[in-house]
């Protein structure tokens, strides 16, 4: 056997070509296999969460503090001042109000028994948006949402109005 030194062994010029076409054919097979599996690949499974039970946020007449601005007369509007409290530790915002009974006069003024009071309230959503941070009570004023038909009697007069409202909050 005769040995060359310093000179390296060229393969054979086939079996080279060969070589690099199975290596190249099996790179590009991989990786179009690997696309058909990502793109038709399916599963199944489950998953869970837990939220919490959001407690209501209350709505309170006038509390020591809180003063109208406006006064309500026949043929007139005024504002409606709403207290709203938050008992949740996130805050919500506020979507909208609504009317729920009829308005009452204050127990000073029991022969008010036709107040012609009634609640307009603003469009929901509210624009802009009211949002009432966690553990928090804000006082709300609605502006000319109370009006007063020219039907109210005379005993009315001087009456503070209560008027039943409820309020929508999202978080």
């Amino acid at each position: 056997m005769k040995t060359t030194v310093g000179k390296p062994r060229i393969p054979a010029t086939g079996r080279l070509a060969r070589t690099a076409a199975a290596t190249v054919a099996l790179c590009v097979l991989g990786g179009v296999g690997t696309a058909y599996a990502y793109w038709t690949a399916t599963g199944l499974g489950g998953g869970s969460s837990t939220n919490g039970t959001m407690q209501d946020v209350t709505v309170s007449a006038l509390v020591p503090g809180d003063t109208l601005q406006t006064t309500l007369v026949p043929g007139g509007t005024a504002d409606v001042l709403v207290r709203a409290t938050n008992p949740n530790p996130h805050a919500v915002t506020i979507h909208g109000f609504a009317a729920n009974g009829a308005a009452v006069a204050d127990a000073s003024h029991a022969g008010c028994t036709t107040t012609g009071v009634s609640f307009t309230p603003p469009a929901a959503p509210l624009n802009p948006p009211i949002t009432i941070p966690a553990n928090t009570s804000i006082l709300v004023t609605l502006q000319g949402a109370a009006s007063m038909g020219t039907t109210s009697m005379s005993a009315c007069q001087g009456a503070q109005f209560a008027i039943p409202v409820t309020l929508e909050v999202r978080k």
